[in-house]
């Protein structure tokens, strides 16, 4: 296992699709043990492969890490496959984006289809702070960074911000 290179942006790569990983293989279980330690020494609690510059339908995420034991999970080729009408904002940070948070509007609930490492087929119903967390995560797959969420002159108060973060 190693720790990887965390991309910045307004790295070009963040902005992109991502494609299918089809096949589990031993080379996504690696990639996915990376990207776990690489999270937790980040320390965040979820990353999507194209922040490591892999640009694949892959995310790791443990909500509950920081307040109790360690419970890590592994979403190959994550879907959403129903969602809350109902809004709910939170602030949002990124480890692809550090040292500012963005208020990001969502469905407060959303149900998604994955495969895990076995490549056995997922389904489960994420809420509150999970569904956040699964839904900015998957924006990453789709190219979408939070600065993507919001309004025009609240992105540009968080690029003040993000302009004076040391690197």
């Amino acid at each position: 296992m190693s720790v990887l290179e965390i991309l910045r942006w307004p790295d070009p790569r963040l902005g992109l699709q991502c494609a299918p990983v089809g096949a589990v293989t031993d080379e996504v279980r690696a990639l996915a043990s990376d990207m776990l330690e690489t999270m937790y020494a980040a320390p965040g609690r979820g990353l999507a492969a194209p922040q490591v510059a892999v640009l694949q339908r892959l995310f790791v995420m443990d909500v509950a890490w920081k307040d109790g034991p360690r419970s890590p999970e592994v979403f190959v080729d994550p879907e959403i496959v129903d969602a809350s009408t109902e809004l709910v904002e939170n602030d949002e940070g990124c480890l692809s984006i550090p040292g500012v948070l963005a208020g990001v509007s969502r469905p407060a609930w959303v149900e998604m289809r994955w495969h895990d490492l076995d490549g056995a087929p997922q389904q489960r119903r994420f809420d509150g702070f999970a569904a956040a967390c699964a839904q900015h995560e998957l924006d990453h797959l789709n190219g979408t960074v939070t600065l993507d969420r919001v309004a025009p002159a609240v992105r540009a108060t968080i690029l003040q911000a993000y302009r004076e973060v040391p690197v």
